[in-house]
């Protein structure tokens, strides 16, 4: 018997002992390893909705830098799988561009056929709007915080994004990512059932400028059930609504200026010539478009140096203008000095042969000139208020050029003779001025000027043989309501000019303002003929 129970015992240690050896490499495979990022974008195409649903939610966890953008193109329904053997997963770009999920390579060359749409389903796809939010709030760039708020403010929220909002506010920053934390939350709490929630949620929004905020709070001012709410929301309603006015005004006075610089810079030449030397010339919007000519030709020649190109463009444009306006003096004007009538009907003449040359040499089409990156895109200062790059470069760039030249006419020997000559030309002949060769080069001077303008133009406009015609009526209105030779009048009419007409086309319409913008001076210039700064001197009545 004793013998029988050391059997059983030695069998039962044996046959434990090799369960133990067998279960072993089991259990050491059932192991899950940490799947790694590659591995989890492969399982996104396989297996069913519930498993995708785990799967997504180990993609956000890994916090890998192309997290979000998997998820972001699977939620917008671009991520896609091949139906070939390798199930290759991919992003379908909004250009029909194909990009490998993984890496974000574009796959060229490769035929990969009909591509198949991973599915989602409703709870995917608030999983994804809450994954994708607590991924970008986290993320280290300001920018991209502030982008995911804005999304949110833009999509809606529910009760865990407002939740999440709130334990990150806490630990924020950056003040603009705060404010818009903020914001977030009192959209989705302006749709409490508390009203006391709904009336901090309404002050808290009181002001505010993003756009999505003025439908919820009309929508309280209507038709909440607290009396105190719907007060509230018609005061913030009414806050939001003076911001948005003063902001408007802010921009019409920029676009205003903007416009005054464009005048400042097509008229500054045309009151040194017509100041100076008294000729009227027709021909000064053909030197402009001489100059968007110019940086039209630089660009085709440099195509990649676009960047550059208007430090390029701008001395060219100078030097080519001012050669064609010493040109247009010494071939034609100078016979005509004393006789305004005659140089009027003259630089008419020279301006049709101007447009017909551009039209033989360019072709009657319209040229488009690029636009360098760093004048692209706009300045934006609030939700209501932007700026945009090329006006705010030009509008600096024309006072950049009024002051060079009030420099030059100030401190200069050749400004000196110009003034003497524009003040009392016989007296400035008997000291020794040589006035035709002032003549010439004060000519060269403006025109050179009317080429700068013209590169400035073509950055707000298609350059075409007509391009100079539509502002020609423009620079002698800024000429001769600022004084005629006066370059602080020039300055003081351009850009009252313009911030009038911007004024009044929202309510008269762009060629109805400029109609009543030529009334208003001819009744000014009766008052004053001699426009807002008159020319000093003995020969200014002459």
């Amino acid at each position: 018997m004793e013998r029988l129970q050391v059997l059983m015992r030695l069998c039962s240690a044996l046959a434990i002992a090799t369960l133990v050896a067998l279960s072993t490499p089991v259990l050491a495979q059932s192991e899950p390893a940490s799947a790694t990022f590659e591995q989890l974008v492969n399982e996104v195409a396989q297996g069913s909705l519930s498993k995708r649903v785990d799967t997504v939610a180990a993609i956000a966890a890994l916090k890998h830098e192309r997290s979000a953008d998997i998820l972001q193109a699977l939620q917008d329904g671009n991520l896609k799988v091949t139906r070939d053997d390798s199930e290759r997963v991919v992003i379908e770009t909004a250009d029909n561009q194909i990009l490998d999920a993984q890496t974000s390579e574009p796959i060229t060359g490769t035929d990969l056929g009909r591509l198949k749409r991973i599915p989602i389903h409703n709870k995917l796809r608030s999983q994804l709007h809450t994954l994708l939010a607590q991924l970008n709030l986290s993320h280290p760039n300001d920018e991209v915080r502030l982008s995911a708020v804005t999304r949110l403010i833009t999509d809606g929220g529910d009760e865990q994004t407002a939740t999440l909002l709130n334990e990150l506010k806490s630990d924020e920053q950056n003040s603009r990512v705060r404010e818009a934390m903020d914001t977030a939350i009192a959209l989705y709490q302006l749709e409490s059932e508390n009203a006391t929630e709904r009336l901090a949620a309404v002050k808290q929004l009181r002001g505010s400028l993003i756009p999505e905020v003025r439908g919820p709070l009309q929508e309280r001012a209507d038709y909440d059930s607290d009396k105190d709410v719907r007060i509230e929301a018609q005061r913030a309603l009414d806050s939001i609504e003076g911001r948005l006015k003063m902001f408007r005004l802010g921009e019409n006075v920029f676009f205003g200026l903007s416009l005054g610089s464009v005048f400042l810079l097509s008229a500054i030449g045309l009151a040194i010539t017509f100041g100076v030397m008294g000729v009227i010339n027709m021909a000064h919007g053909e030197l402009m478009m001489i100059g968007a000519y110019t940086t039209w030709v630089i660009q085709q020649v440099f195509p990649n140096q676009i960047e550059y190109s208007l430090f390029m463009a701008i001395p060219a444009a100078f030097v080519v203008a001012g050669l064609v306006g010493i040109a247009i003096e010494r071939g034609v004007i100078q016979f005509l000095y004393g006789r305004p009538l005659e140089t009027l009907l003259a630089t008419f003449g020279i301006s049709l042969i101007l447009q017909q040359a551009a039209r033989s040499i360019f072709s009657p089409l319209n040229r488009a000139v690029s636009l360098p990156e760093w004048m692209s895109g706009s300045l934006q200062i609030n939700p209501a208020f932007s700026i945009t790059f090329n006006r705010l470069y030009i509008l600096l760039f024309g006072l950049m050029v009024f002051f060079a030249l009030l420099a030059i006419l100030k401190k200069t020997s050749l400004g000196l003779k110009v003034r003497a000559v524009s003040q009392n030309r016989p007296m400035a002949r008997a000291v020794g001025v040589r006035a035709s060769w002032v003549d010439a080069l004060t000519f060269g001077l403006g025109s050179g000027i009317a080429g700068i303008a013209g590169v400035a133009l073509s950055q707000l406009t298609n350059v075409g043989p007509n391009l100079g015609q539509a502002y020609i009526i423009d620079s002698f209105m800024v000429v001769v309501f600022g004084g005629v030779g006066n370059l602080w009048g020039t300055l003081v009419g351009a850009m009252g000019l313009g911030i009038v007409n911007k004024f009044l086309e929202p309510y008269a319409g762009a060629v109805l303002a400029k109609v009543l913008i030529l009334v208003l001076l001819i009744l000014f210039i009766q008052k004053k003929p001699k426009g807002l700064f008159p020319q000093k001197g003995r020969a200014a009545a002459d």
